[in-house]
């Protein structure tokens, strides 16, 4: 069993991915309202060896010599993975091992305002930041950065990135309805994403609860209105969670294993995490699939999200 690896996981955008964690939960610049790995409990813009190096390259080691390769490294997780001051040498690692995997590091790219963190990057194949807001005050109500965050350094660091980096850039934009879907949020969005050129635009929305309460995902319909408004040739919706059960490698053992337990007694990730001793993106992967197909339910409670079976 591994500590800081996980998966590998199916993922709507990368196959079959394997996750590396390097930072513990949840560590992070920013304590998004609709962040699926919970609510951030240690807020930070500090950077360092938050999981020692050391200890991540053994599994890493361990893993390339006892399994078949993934289609993708994922630097993804329980956190902000720049935070980690050795991802860079991470990423080297990997790299000097099993070249023949590409890299992805899914980040919020709020680090990128650092020319540090810019330059230990480069070396991934595949970059995924997000973008959600553009305005001080959207980007404070969705975002909810950490101090000294502002949304001016995020931009700016996106955009000097994406001079700097010769590799792919998806950009991911989470549409939630009251937050940043207001017409004069998203032309200032649109125009953002102009300056930053990513090779792609991926517009999302929210899967599940988030950490507080009300929230809803944005529509089919609403998603389309925003592609339509933007008029962006490389824009698009990411898929829906459902299409991940037709990747090959999908686990069926752990979906059975998760409904099993939640048929049992209505359980929280956490719980889940207990029973399982899986990483929290792995369950959150299966969740997602159970909740498509409507055989299970989330319900918030005094004590979180609780997921139950649905019973009609």
């Amino acid at each position: 069993m591994f500590k800081y690896l996980f998966g590998p996981v199916p993922s709507r955008r990368l196959g079959m991915s394997l996750g590396v964690d390097l930072v513990p939960a949840k560590v992070c610049s920013l304590d998004c309202v609709y962040c699926e790995v919970g609510k951030t409990t240690h807020h930070t813009l500090e950077r360092k060896e938050y999981i020692p190096y050391a200890d991540i390259i053994a599994e890493l080691g361990n893993y390339f010599e006892n399994n078949p390769d993934p289609d993708y490294i994922t630097f993804s997780g329980s956190g902000e993975p720049c935070l980690n001051s050795r991802i860079g040498d991470v990423l080297d690692f990997i790299k000097k091992n099993k070249a023949g995997i590409p890299v992805a590091l899914l980040t919020n790219g709020t680090l990128f305002h650092d020319p540090e963190v810019r330059a230990s990057v480069l070396g991934a194949d595949l970059v995924l930041p997000s973008l959600d807001a553009v305005t001080d005050k959207v980007f404070k109500k969705i975002n909810r950065p950490a101090k000294n965050l502002s949304v001016g350094r995020h931009i700016n660091g996106l955009i000097e990135f994406s001079k700097e980096y010769s590799g792919k850039i998806w950009l991911e934009v989470l549409i939630l309805p009251g937050y940043n879907d207001n017409e004069e949020e998203l032309a200032a969005i649109k125009e953002v994403i102009q300056l930053i050129s990513p090779d792609s635009v991926q517009l999302n929305t929210l899967d599940r609860p988030g950490t507080i309460e009300g929230l809803r995902g944005a529509t089919r319909r609403e998603l389309q209105s925003v592609l339509d408004k933007w008029g962006l040739k490389n824009a698009s919706i990411i898929a829906s969670a459902a299409n991940r059960k037709n990747i090959s490698a999908y686990r069926e053992d752990m979906e059975g294993a998760i409904f099993e337990t939640i048929s049992r007694r209505p359980c929280t990730v956490e719980d889940l995490i207990s029973f399982l001793g899986i990483h929290i993106n792995e369950i959150n992967k299966y969740l997602d699939v159970l909740e498509s197909e409507g055989v299970i339910e989330s319900v918030r409670l005094e004590r979180g999200i609780f997921y139950r079976k649905k019973t009609s």
